[in-house]
């Protein structure tokens, strides 16, 4: 009969039987973090000077902090240079103009999650409208949305 550690480590070393990955094409940096990434995400964010100012002093302040040590619990450190801080969709430039322009990927994703028509087209980019009986019944199309409109119709 094995022991609790025996069953721990068992649980603990199996492959993840529930999870998948997309790889899909994205806007992403190199793993590691130092001011030079905090500067390059809030550029790529478009984000205000104040904004940059408060990440790095938040940045600096985390650099002098201490990992606190939690009692029965033991992990290995955390090599915080091996993980990329940011990772985004293509730009909206890139973006597809119809669902037949979307990764293929990233739809059969959309398939495995369960994610409606019209849910997939907004994550995508792309506004939709349902239309019955050549009336309009639903749509996500917005001025925001952009002059990307797929009609479905039922």
């Amino acid at each position: 009969m094995s022991t609790e550690p025996e069953q721990l480590e068992s649980l603990v070393n199996r492959r993840y039987e529930h999870g998948f990955v997309t790889d899909i094409e994205a806007d992403s940096l190199p793993p590691g973090l130092d001011e030079d990434v905090v500067r390059a995400i809030s550029a790529r964010k478009n984000e205000p000077e104040f904004m940059l100012e408060w990440r790095l002093r938040a940045f600096r302040q985390w650099q002098e902090m201490q990992e606190p040590e939690w009692a029965h619990l033991h992990y290995p450190p955390v090599d915080y240079q091996a993980i990329s801080y940011f990772s985004a969709p293509k730009s909206d430039e890139d973006r597809p103009k119809s669902l037949d322009e979307v990764d293929p990927k990233l739809l059969e994703t959309y398939d495995k999650l369960g994610i409606p028509l019209h849910e997939r087209a907004r994550l995508a980019g792309v506004a939709v409208d349902a239309v019955f009986d050549s009336v309009s019944v639903t749509t996500t199309f917005t001025a925001s949305s952009g002059p990307s409109l797929v009609t479905v119709s039922v």
